[in-house]
């Protein structure tokens, strides 16, 4: 479904990406594991567009992506949630979930939107409440839906975890298992790795802006370097 070859990126003169290679299959959830800094977070933005490449290919289900606008490749299927949530504080939970559908103006809208408060019973209680008030894992929780909104074949996720304390982080990856089940290909990005590689199906290991490693979620748990590195153990 998605094919990155030799991608390279830049901010300003210092390159951050040096040739990253990375497969995700149809119906794959495929991790992305590293430090701060390894460039995860970039990769993704190359991926959806938001972050221009300085060389190498992408291709989406058999389309390339180079030049290709942010917008057109959300209209293909590709959808990210980003790091940090960004969600719209000011909009309500409904309202931010609406923008999500911008692509859409048919009766769907209200049923994924059903199927994202089924998923999160929480924003259904807080559906005409202010974004900006929900506490952390609730926006979280919330972004990811947006970006569901959007009917993505293959949904970019960058750190959900991220500042989540351990049972809202075990729900949300809950919920990213899941979403496997419903035909939806996941890319997801992580630094808690032990969490990320118990629901993959592969995994691949960034370290300053390349790919050093990579295998089934099996392999990389097993992996003494992975374990001693990433796993605490």
């Amino acid at each position: 479904m998605l094919s990155v070859e030799n991608l390279r990126s830049r901010y300003g003169r210092i390159e951050v990406l040096h040739g990253v290679d990375l497969q995700v299959r149809s119906g794959e959830i495929v991790t992305v594991v590293g430090a701060n800094g390894a460039g995860k977070t970039t990769l993704l933005r190359c991926i959806s567009g938001v972050q221009p490449i300085s060389g190498g290919n992408l291709v989406f289900k058999g389309e390339p992506l180079q030049g290709m606008p942010a917008h057109r490749r959300v209209a293909l299927g590709l959808a990210q949630s980003p790091e940090g949530r960004q969600i719209f504080t000011s909009l309500s939970v409904e309202e931010n979930l609406r923008l999500g559908a911008y692509l859409f103006a048919d009766a769907r809208v209200d049923t994924d939107m059903a199927e994202a408060f089924a998923m999160f019973p929480i924003l259904r209680e807080k559906r005409n409440l202010a974004a900006g008030g929900l506490s952390g894992g609730q926006q979280q929780m919330l972004a990811i839906s947006r970006a569901l909104m959007a009917r993505p074949a293959c949904l970019l996720l960058d750190e959900p975890s991220m500042g989540l304390a351990p049972i809202l982080v075990a729900q949300i990856m809950d919920v990213i298992r899941n979403l496997k089940t419903l035909g939806v290909t996941v890319l997801l990005v992580e630094q808690n790795a032990y969490a990320a590689l118990r629901i993959a199906d592969r995994g691949y290991v960034m370290e300053t802006g390349r790919v050093t490693m990579q295998g089934t979620a099996e392999e990389l748990i097993a992996d003494e370097r992975i374990r001693a590195a990433y796993l605490g153990v």
